[in-house]
């Protein structure tokens, strides 16, 4: 359980927003700014987890933590990278059409395991560089050419191509057999995805895609919470890293008397009362054993845990109700959700680490753990290593619980906030002016 020492509770969030942070400079390649999808030996980039870096780096600089020239030339190091990359498309390219491929060397930066160029993954890269653009706003040569170059590889992607002539932006493409053959339904994490897509100044989609996306919204009451679903936690974060949802409302919120901040807030209620009743009777859940989502778990391959009769999923996107559920927990969503749930989410993150003290190593979490199952070795199995995502997203939403920087500070992004305009949404911080740079700060 929390302690009673407000004290050592915000000592306890800074050691892990602290480790979560370091994650980024022990995997990066400061040559070309390029993160490390994972700390495995050998992890290809993710650019999504480039994303989350360039996000984070003003965070440190702000707790002390990082020196700002060296953060700015790590941003600028990325952004230079992506602005020489090989655009062509091709198999062995970097990306297309302002686009990127989900997974790169990271010394070569181009594509590695036949991975799709990947429209949501561009999207929280390219959060992550307006982040950057936004906080490094003095008058020097470096901090100059980091906004023009963010400004630059906003606006040559090309949002309307990736539509496809469709309604809706597709998840995917590639040069072995063009668009992925499904779209966006449901809610999900793209809602940043429309947001970039409807603000850009060059080639950006119309109000109608936005409208059809949402109309693929699945609403629904679950254990008395009216809300909007999405089984994996990690749905109800990740664009809320970058945007407050609170008070804001596009048309479906609006008819809904709700907004997505509420609703992230009832899903995390959602999942606390589907660990409670274990409709599986799974090990380890429980009010503060809570926390499905996408992340790392046993796989049936693993020969530790081939005895095992239940299906296992490996690295997959858990949720709740209806699943995949194997017993696989993730701590990192759990502390993501303190901004929304700060009443629960806090005591079962405790509660946690203080039942499984192996799921922290380095000072920072595993992926996943699963209560029930034991490795080769006899012990609780957990995720080995770390996951890029993950300590982003907890370096990120701790921030915003404690400060609400981050929110503070991309509210003065011009494209964020047509973006949201041009989907609908009305009211809250919307309605005011665009707040100075002392006001972002704090």
């Amino acid at each position: 359980m929390a302690s009673m020492n407000p004290l050592a509770d915000e000592a306890m969030l800074d050691r892990l927003q602290h480790a979560a942070f370091d994650y980024f400079l022990l995997t990066a390649n400061p040559a070309n700014g390029l993160v490390a999808d994972t700390s495995r030996q050998g992890s290809p980039v993710s650019i999504a987890v480039v994303g989350f870096a360039l996000s984070s780096y003003p965070v440190a600089v702000e707790r002390g933590w990082m020196d700002r020239t060296d953060a700015s030339r790590r941003s600028l190091a990325a952004l230079r990278f992506f602005r020489d990359s090989d655009q062509s498309g091709s198999p062995t390219a970097t990306g297309y059409k302002g686009f990127y491929y989900h997974f790169l060397d990271i010394h070569a930066g181009t594509r590695v395991w036949r991975s799709e160029l990947s429209m949501i993954d561009t999207a929280l890269l390219v959060a992550g560089m307006l982040a950057a653009s936004m906080y490094f706003t003095a008058d020097t040569a470096d901090e100059a050419e980091l906004r023009e170059l963010a400004d630059a590889l906003y606006r040559r992607i090309d949002w309307q191509w990736a539509k496809n002539d469709g309604e809706t932006i597709r998840q995917g493409w590639k040069p072995e057999c063009g668009f992925l053959h499904y779209g966006w339904e449901g809610y999900s994490e793209a809602i940043l995805l429309y947001v970039l897509a409807l603000g850009s100044p060059t080639l950006p989609i119309a109000a109608d895609g936005y409208r059809s996306w949402t109309a693929t919204y699945q609403w629904e009451n679950l254990y008395d919470y009216d809300y909007l679903y999405a089984g994996p936690l990690f749905v109800h974060h990740f664009s809320h890293a970058w945007i407050d949802f609170c008070g804001i409302r596009d048309p479906f919120m609006r008819e809904k008397h709700s907004d997505y901040f509420e609703n992230s807030r009832r899903a995390a209620y959602i999942q606390r009362e589907y660990a409670w009743r274990n409709p599986h009777g799974f090990a380890g859940y429980d009010e503060n054993g809570w926390g499905l989502t996408a992340c790392d778990g046993p796989s049936d391959e693993q020969s530790e845990v081939s005895h095992e009769v239940r299906r296992l999923f490996g690295y997959a996107a858990r949720g709740v109700p209806y699943g995949p559920d194997d017993g696989t927990l993730s701590a990192p969503c759990v502390l993501a959700s303190l901004p929304f749930a700060p009443e629960i989410a806090f005591d079962a993150a405790c509660s946690m680490l203080a039942r499984y003290p192996e799921i922290l190593s380095d000072g920072r979490l595993a992926s996943g753990f699963n209560p029930g199952l034991a490795g080769a070795d006899g012990r609780l199995w957990v995720s080995a290593g770390h996951y890029g995502l993950d300590q982003g997203i907890v370096l990120m939403m701790i921030e915003n619980h404690r400060t609400g920087w981050i929110w503070r500070l991309m509210r003065r992004c011009p494209y964020i906030r047509e973006g949201l305009h041009r989907a609908g949404f009305q009211g809250g911080w919307l309605q005011a002016s665009i707040p100075d740079e002392r006001e972002a700060r704090g």
